[in-house]
């Protein structure tokens, strides 16, 4: 049993928000930041509707626990206030190593001294933004997948100043909330999930910015040919087209070109995936 008690949850957008209510849910302590009122206000409908999913969704989830999991939730816009007494900090800020080089400076100041840093980043190496964070020997990745009631893998990778007793702590911390803990020896860009998946999507990304096909045809063809339960795009639509965006942005040539295209196509039209009932398909509204 891992000695983490408290969590705090940096970024609640569709992933952030996720971590956080399934630590609530698994009966931790959860604060959950960001950075404006506005972005506390959409989180607490974003958790309302997490507390309704894992009704329908997960077995054996009474709504008592569901909700219960609503009352271990402290939101929060004052970043000293998240960090006070956190016991680890799950950064779960946009893709961005500027972003989050300003987010591990303050962090560094604010958080106690007995505080895991832990970066949910997709495709940043934690060496990437160690020199950040002023306790490098605390600070490692902790990555999740999407809809992570399901998707319930962890993977958690060090850098070569991480103390192997913090990753040994962050992977019990993992399963006791209710996780499957992976852990990464190397550290290697898009972890394991994302190494597999990346390319998988680039592929389509390139189809699509090259004339070839539309992106129902695409799905259509991987998911009836394989038997997988969703297509490249339904994928892009459930990550979220801004964190497609933010990846495809920093990648080659075709990836620059396609994340061009959904900015200009979606993105600026508001057009975010299925957080925003519309992406490259259509939602209905729950």
């Amino acid at each position: 049993m891992s000695d983490i008690r408290t969590v705090t949850v940096l970024g609640t957008g569709v992933l952030g928000s996720q971590i956080a209510y399934q630590a609530a849910y698994s009966g931790f302590a959860v604060t959950a930041y960001d950075i404006n009122d506005a972005a506390i206000e959409a989180a607490a409908k974003r958790f309302a509707g997490l507390a309704e999913t894992y009704k329908a969704e997960v077995a054996g989830a009474a709504d008592e626990k569901a909700d219960a999991a609503l009352r271990n939730l402290t939101l929060t816009s004052t970043l000293a206030d998240a960090v006070a007494d956190a016991d680890i900090v799950i950064e779960a800020v946009p893709e961005n190593l500027e972003i989050k080089r300003d987010t591990y400076a303050k962090l560094a100041e604010l958080a106690p001294a007995k505080t895991i840093f832990a970066t949910n980043s997709s495709t940043l190496l934690p060496s990437d933004m160690v020199g950040f964070t002023g306790r490098p020997e605390r600070f490692l990745a902790m990555h999740f997948a999407n809809r992570i009631w399901v998707h319930n893998i962890a993977e958690v990778m060090g850098t070569p100043a991480t103390d192997p007793a913090v990753v040994q702590t962050v992977l019990e911390f993992g399963a006791e909330i209710g996780m499957v803990p992976v852990e990464i020896k190397k550290e290697k860009a898009g972890y394991l999930l994302n190494s597999l998946l990346v390319p998988f999507l680039s592929a389509a990304g390139e189809l699509l910015v090259d004339g070839i096909a539309e992106p129902v045809d695409i799905d259509n063809t991987w998911r009836i040919s394989t038997g997988a339960p969703m297509g490249p795009f339904q994928i892009y639509d459930m990550v979220g087209l801004t964190t497609a965006y933010n990846v495809s942005a920093n990648g080659g040539p075709k990836q620059r070109e396609f994340a061009a295209l959904i900015k200009e196509r979606y993105i600026d039209q508001g057009k975010l995936g299925m957080s925003t009932g519309e992406g490259f398909y259509t939602y209905p509204a729950k």
